[in-house]
């Protein structure tokens, strides 16, 4: 049997979304100092390898409920190891894999510069055990979430690629996460600047490449590819332009870091919705993402929390408004656009869900873990730098 052209396209879209957990460590190394750089990017490969690992072993035989399951998650059993597993079904599971191991990275930006290495890992098996694999099977899997709309006689939920399985659930983690671990010695605004605004631009050139084969990897027709394509360049330019002119509205100096920022709100924005908007409110959405994004990242100095790289206020903040924004604008089912309150209504049940859930179970995960290992690196390690005390490697030689 041939490769189908659809298939072929899941093939070539998983590369392009296993190349956002290296962009990923690439940014978020960016974007720390520079003593902690090499501990930065290696929770985004270790995150690749536990969770890849624990997806073939267990992982997708939970993201998914077979015919006749029902419960929290897929029974971890039936496919264990794959060895239950059609080989027709392997371009799927590693399209699946690419997905979980970006959203267990995404989760390490909140505790940079002072958590260990084993702490983090212990975390992100866990967490991807007990929050992911479940939470996927809820929205994607046949879940509860999946069939939410048609429990309560409304428009299905929408989440093309991960508005909530993937940003609000890091996001919610992240802040969980970074509760718990504490701030950062000497946290204050303006005290931790990062050191490479080069190594930040590449890690967000390779996210948004890596965000087409994201969204647009299970497409079937070129009609629904191309508006994928369209919405996925569109709202992060104009997320962009909202970040810039917050900040030229609040007297800040237009940045890189700052239009970088303002691309990933709008490219995490867009990711549930991209199948579901006309491009021009694709374009809106980008903007009220790039907006709120870039006064949403100040909360934690105001409600004091360290969320070191600002996981919370970037994907968990754009998550939720790109969520809910279909209520308002998708397709035939929007509020403003001819709907009812339906679409609405299931989307805003989907948000606060897993966000409750990844918050709670989180928290839990992360108080165990710093019982266990302390979760965070000594003071002298934190203020020598982690990379060369904890990792013997430098960044830079």
């Amino acid at each position: 049997m041939e490769l189908t052209a659809p298939e072929v396209w899941t093939l070539a879209s998983t590369a392009l979304v296993l190349v956002m957990t290296p962009g990923l460590a690439l940014f978020y190394g960016g974007l720390v100092r520079v003593r902690s750089v090499v501990n930065m990017m290696l929770f985004s490969v270790s995150a690749m390898g536990v969770v890849g690992v624990l997806w073939i072993l267990f992982g997708y035989s939970m993201n998914y409920f077979a015919e006749g399951e029902s419960g929290f998650a897929g029974n971890p059993f039936k496919d264990f190891g794959l060895l239950n597993t059609a080989p027709e079904n392997f371009i799927s599971v590693g399209f699946g894999a690419a997905f979980a191991m970006i959203t267990a990275a995404l989760i390490s930006g909140a505790i940079a510069d002072r958590v260990g290495l084993g702490s983090w890992v212990l975390f992100v098996g866990v967490w991807s055990s007990v929050v992911y694999f479940p939470v996927a099977a809820w929205v994607w899997g046949g879940g509860w979430i999946q069939n939410l709309g048609a429990t309560l006689g409304l428009p299905e939920v929408i989440d093309l690629a991960g508005g909530t399985v993937i940003h609000i659930n890091a996001g919610a983690a992240a802040l969980a996460l970074a509760l718990v671990a504490g701030k950062r010695l000497g946290f204050a605004p303006g005290s931790h600047p990062p050191h490479s605004v080069p190594l930040v631009t590449i890690g967000a050139a390779l996210l948004w490449f890596g965000w087409i084969g994201f969204n647009s990897g299970l497409a079937t027709t070129p009609a629904e590819a191309g508006l994928i394509l369209v919405n996925t360049l569109g709202a992060p330019a104009a997320g962009i332009i909202g970040w810039i002119v917050v900040d030229v509205i609040r007297g800040k100096k237009p940045g890189v870091i700052g239009a970088a920022s303002g691309a990933i709100a709008g490219l995490v924005a867009i990711t549930p919705s991209a199948a579901n908007l006309a491009p021009l409110w694709a374009l809106l959405l980008g903007l009220i993402a790039g907006i709120a994004c870039a006064y949403a990242i100040d909360w934690k100095y105001r409600l004091g929390y360290d969320d070191s790289l600002d996981v919370v206020g970037l994907h968990l903040v754009a998550g939720v408004i790109g969520s809910l924004y279909l209520g308002f604008f998708a397709f035939d089912d929007g509020l403003l656009l001819g709907g009812g309150a339906g679409l609405l209504l299931v989307q805003t049940i989907s948000v606060v869900a897993v966000a409750a859930y990844s918050f709670v179970v989180s928290l839990a995960i992360a108080l165990v873990v710093k019982r266990l290992t302390g979760l965070r690196v000594p003071a002298e390690v934190e203020e020598g730098g982690i990379d060369e005390m904890a990792h013997g490697e430098a960044a830079y030689a």
